[in-house]
């Protein structure tokens, strides 16, 4: 999937739009293991509007990096809205960027519980001065296919954010 047009597509039109909106993009990812800033860099010239990405597997690393309390993972959970909003904010506090994503999730196949079975993934997305915005979801197929579901939605959804920091877009106001 990593290496479809469609997804490719996706990464053009994110990248075109942080650049004609004159933003730079950084990542904090956990269960994709750096998956969506690969995507990010095989585009060429993505140093114009990619700033960096941080792999924060460990809680650890998400307190020491990102700055996620350590309070929020004990009562929430590494997998949870709480952390993956700490996490977007903290990626943007930490880096040059105006715009971010942030990934934790349960990929497979062990972790699941019955409340947060395997598939379960929180994204979110911070834009500098506004409401941070995170949504779950819930994938199906192998460790892979949760990953790749994951680093697809993080950057659909990141396309209409570079453009509206409020929310979702049409594909006709995309492509404006």
């Amino acid at each position: 999937m990593l290496n479809s047009k469609e997804l490719k597509e996706s990464v053009k039109l994110l990248a075109e739009k942080l650049i004609k909106n004159k933003q730079m993009l950084v990542t904090a990812e956990s269960c994709t293991g750096g998956m969506i800033a690969q995507t990010l860099t095989d585009m060429a010239g993505s140093s114009a509007w990619f700033d960096r990405g941080f792999v924060t597997y460990s809680n650890q690393s998400k307190q020491e990096m990102l700055g996620v309390e350590e309070t929020t993972i004990i009562e929430h959970g590494a997998v949870s809205e709480a952390t993956v909003i700490e996490m977007a904010e903290g990626a943007l506090a930490n880096s040059n960027a105006s715009i971010s994503i942030a990934c934790s999730g349960i990929a497979g196949p062990t972790g699941g519980t019955k409340e947060k079975p395997v598939g379960t993934v929180w994204i979110a997305w911070a834009y500098e001065n506004k409401p941070t915005k995170a949504e779950v979801f819930f994938f199906a197929g192998d460790r892979q296919a949760i990953r790749e579901q994951c680093t697809f939605e993080s950057l659909d959804i990141s396309i209409s954010y570079s453009v509206s920091p409020l929310g979702r877009l049409s594909t006709e106001q995309l492509l404006k």
